[in-house]
């Protein structure tokens, strides 16, 4: 058994196979799907909140890659690999588009060479890294990201496993930091605002069955994450409505909202 196998933990559930039942993947174990069916009693929504938040990284990356010109993307907080992973997002509209993906979840590791292919033109890696230490992060992205140009931070539904949201903050800001004007910050992260008043007491279940544990965050709480950014149009909001296009969309309790670096 490799080091990394000995890792995963099978008698436990973990957010990375819990969230990927809950996109309808097949890379999750029982105690996974007992857990994810019994959140999903308590508050039914939260497979909802799971697809809106990957349509949002879609529409996120489109953006940046296509009009805003990004070529670098730092993606913190990967998850299991699934449809439309960022690079591939990224590298339709930008082949010489370059990605680094980070998590520390032993499964994600073991499926990152489905986060490893690339066009000839670009360039993928994966880092296995907590997002509790970014310095670590930012030594490993080179040479695959030139911090010295512009790059796209992002950080969909990682935070929320930073319980204090000082350190969650001073991880933004370390990583912020790093990078030059023109940068920018994609972000998503649960509110019990926007409809989840009723994920109080999943969130409370979770963290008694599951690993890691979660917090929500207000709109204030998720508004000093940005401080410092311009937040583009239209501002915070859920993400299942930011720059959503067609017919209205259900808003989900999931703030979203990318910011730029000045």
């Amino acid at each position: 058994m490799t080091e990394n196998a000995a890792r995963i933990r099978t008698d436990i559930a973990h957010n990375a196979r819990v969230w990927n039942y809950w996109l309808g993947g097949k890379d999750n174990y029982q105690i996974d799907r007992q857990v994810g069916d019994q959140v999903t009693g308590m508050f039914p929504s939260i497979g909802q909140v799971a697809r809106a938040d990957r349509a949002f990284l879609g529409r996120a990356v489109t953006f940046l890659a296509r009009e805003a010109g990004v070529r670098q993307f730092l993606d913190i907080g990967t998850g299991l690999p699934t449809v439309d992973n960022t690079h591939e997002v990224a590298q339709r509209i930008a082949p010489d588009a370059r990605i680094v993906y980070v998590d520390n979840d032993p499964i994600v590791l073991t499926h990152a060479r489905a986060l490893l292919t690339s066009t000839p033109e670009g360039r993928t890696a994966y880092i296995d890294a907590d997002a509790h230490r970014p310095d670590d992060i930012l030594r490993s992205v080179e040479p695959t990201l030139d911090l010295s140009q512009p790059v796209a931070v992002i950080m969909l539904g990682i935070l929320n496993f930073v319980l204090d949201t000082d350190e969650a903050t001073s991880i933004v800001r370390r990583v912020m930091g790093a990078v030059p004007s023109g940068s920018y910050l994609a972000l998503t992260h649960p509110t019990l605002e926007l409809g989840g008043e009723g994920n109080a007491e999943a969130m409370a279940f979770w963290n008694e069955n599951a690993t890691p544990p979660i917090t929500a965050r207000s709109p204030a709480e998720f508004a000093g994450f940005l401080d410092g950014l311009e937040v583009l149009e239209p501002g915070i909001v859920s993400c299942a409505r930011w720059r959503a296009e067609g017919d209205p969309v259900a808003e989900v309790a999931q703030f979203g909202a990318v910011g730029r670096k000045s």
